[in-house]
């Protein structure tokens, strides 16, 4: 392995991970890995490893699961592994301009926007649930501001008519791959340079929140039918039925009108509800307690009545 090129590795979720192992795959020198601590995890509440995690005792690699980065054993940790550049993706913690600062290179951001769009904890979510008709993926050089720092290397991708949540995270972690590969070619060769980001357009990605998934009837199809596939898989798109929660997975735009949240009738693929203009098609329902359901299997379990509401 050259000399100079040590790397330590910052991250936490799974889009991370498949990031990691793109870099192990290239054999870059991977000389250890920082990620959360288990988190409580599923039904039963057990500590859970992050993929990060796994990945990284798979692979032998030295690591540290610091509750805060801040900790003084974190940049005593850091400083042992005497690291060139630090590469940081969706590590989930502030890193301090002390851990940014310790690595010959500094320290790089693989974040899923095109900056300064999309700063922050959701860029991947914020853009589909924008609208936006394109997104991709920023290498960005790390600073102590919030995705502030220059960018170095970018690569684009269309967001399609029918990308979900999932779909978009699934993409962009190949291009995050394909485009950190990239820039550490140029960046060993000395031939990355830097981009200012203008912060006069700067738009922020809020960190998700569950209860901004409930549906609201009284807004338009096409905003509701981009959130729904937007919030899938997290935080998922819901409404009560009933009285019982339901959460609608997948939707597709219909042609009715009526009072918003009110059944318009018992289409082939599924419920029409109205909206406040406009109305969806229901394709993918989960009842409470229960699987994932065509939205036609609905219609034949529950036998909604027109003119019911959806709330």
């Amino acid at each position: 392995m050259a000399d100079g090129r040590r790397i330590v590795f910052a991250g936490t979720p799974e889009f991370a991970e498949r990031i990691l192992a793109r870099l192990l795959a290239r054999q870059e020198d991977v000389v250890g890995v920082l990620t959360q601590p288990d988190r409580p995890a599923g039904r039963g509440r057990r500590l859970q490893a992050s993929p990060v995690k796994t990945l990284a005792l798979q692979a032998g690699l030295p690591l540290l699961q610091p509750a805060s980065s801040r900790a003084p054993e974190t940049l005593h940790w850091l400083r042992q592994q005497n690291p060139d550049l630090l590469i940081v993706v969706a590590f989930g913690q502030i890193l301090p301009a002390a851990i940014l600062d310790t690595p010959r290179l500094g320290a790089i951001n693989v974040h899923a926007s095109l900056l300064p769009a999309w700063r922050g904890a959701a860029p991947i979510v914020r853009a589909l649930a924008a609208g936006d008709a394109e997104t991709g993926i920023c290498i960005m050089q790390m600073e102590a501001g919030l995705d502030t720092g220059p960018v170095l290397w970018t690569r684009k991708t269309p967001i399609g008519d029918n990308d979900t949540g999932a779909s978009l995270h699934d993409r962009l972690a190949e291009l995050g791959a394909e485009a950190l590969g990239e820039a550490l070619d140029r960046l060993w060769c000395g031939e990355l340079h830097a981009e200012a980001q203008d912060d006069e357009k700067a738009s922020y990605a809020k960190k998700l929140r569950k209860e901004e998934a409930r549906i609201d009837w009284s807004q338009d199809a096409q905003t509701l039918e981009r959130l729904i596939r937007a919030f899938n898989p997290y935080p998922v798109a819901h409404c009560h039925f009933r009285g019982q929660p339901l959460r609608v997975w997948a939707a597709k735009i219909g042609t009715g009108r009526g009072t918003a949240g009110a059944l318009l009738a018992a289409r082939a693929e599924g419920p029409e509800i109205a909206c406040g203009q406009g109305s969806l098609i229901l394709t993918r329902l989960q009842p409470a307690g229960k699987g994932q359901l065509a939205g036609a299997d609905f219609l034949r379990g529950y036998r909604p009545e027109e003119g019911e509401v959806f709330v």
